[in-house]
């Protein structure tokens, strides 16, 4: 049973599920996919912005 085997894996995600819960995993995907839509619009508003011809 390696780092890599899907077995070790299986045993992680349970003892994850176990500790935390599935609503607790749920509810913190939501925010993890908020922040990134909130990230991706910051970013295209950011793209928008031009610097003052005199700041170089």
């Amino acid at each position: 049973m390696g780092f890599g085997s899907i077995g070790h894996w299986v045993l992680v995600l349970l003892v994850v599920v176990l500790l935390f819960g599935s609503g607790k995993i749920s509810g913190l995907m939501g925010d993890v996919a908020k922040g990134i839509k909130a990230f991706k619009k910051g970013i295209k508003d950011d793209e928008g912005i031009t610097p003052p011809a005199g700041s170089v």
